[in-house]
């Protein structure tokens, strides 16, 4: 299928986590499509009842420059920083001891946002039958922090970073 094209498309989001070996040379869209469509379901986790998402990609870098005999800097493209991530969920510590397993391992994350609910199984196979678009990269989860609610449920902040560049918008074509 095509891209969501409509403005509330990215209802559904979804954070999945590949953690089985990664082959070194994943840097193309088509190539996370596959290792995520192939992958052993026991490779797969994702990361229950999220709350808030962060931006997702890489920001730009401004560097404002001086220039001699000019009223205002100039101002060029830097390299951009590598963006940490941070993800806010419900705290449930059961849903929580697999994505805490894995601080400190680097893994395959995807960002799967649809116009309609997806459940893992459906969003590992090789054609999703909904339009949907993903943003894939790899990176480590950094840290788990919990935040006690005296009134509301009790969150907790999943911080994430990024090891590689931000690949997508992508999106699994219909057969």
């Amino acid at each position: 299928m095509a891209h969501i094209t409509s403005l509330g498309a990215g209802i559904y989001t979804y954070l999945d986590i590949f953690s089985g070996t990664i082959p070194v040379d994943t840097d193309l869209a088509t190539e996370y499509v596959a290792l995520f469509a192939t992958a052993n379901v026991a490779d797969i986790d994702r990361i229950p009842s999220i709350r808030e998402f962060p931006s997702v990609g890489t920001p730009a870098n401004i560097v404002n420059v001086p220039v001699f005999g000019q009223a205002t800097s100039s101002q060029v493209q830097g390299q951009a920083d590598a963006p940490s991530l941070e993800i806010t969920v419900n705290y449930v510590p059961e849903d929580m001891q697999v994505i805490d397993a894995l601080k400190g391992t680097v893994v395959a994350f995807r960002v799967l946002m649809s116009p309609v609910t997806l459940s893992l199984a459906d969003s590992l196979a090789a054609t999703i039958a909904t339009e949907n678009t993903e943003f894939y990269f790899q990176g480590k989860v950094e840290a788990i922090l919990v935040n006690p609610q005296l009134t509301d449920a009790t969150t907790a902040t999943i911080t994430l970073s990024a090891q590689t560049d931000f690949i997508g918008p992508a999106t699994v074509a219909a057969a």
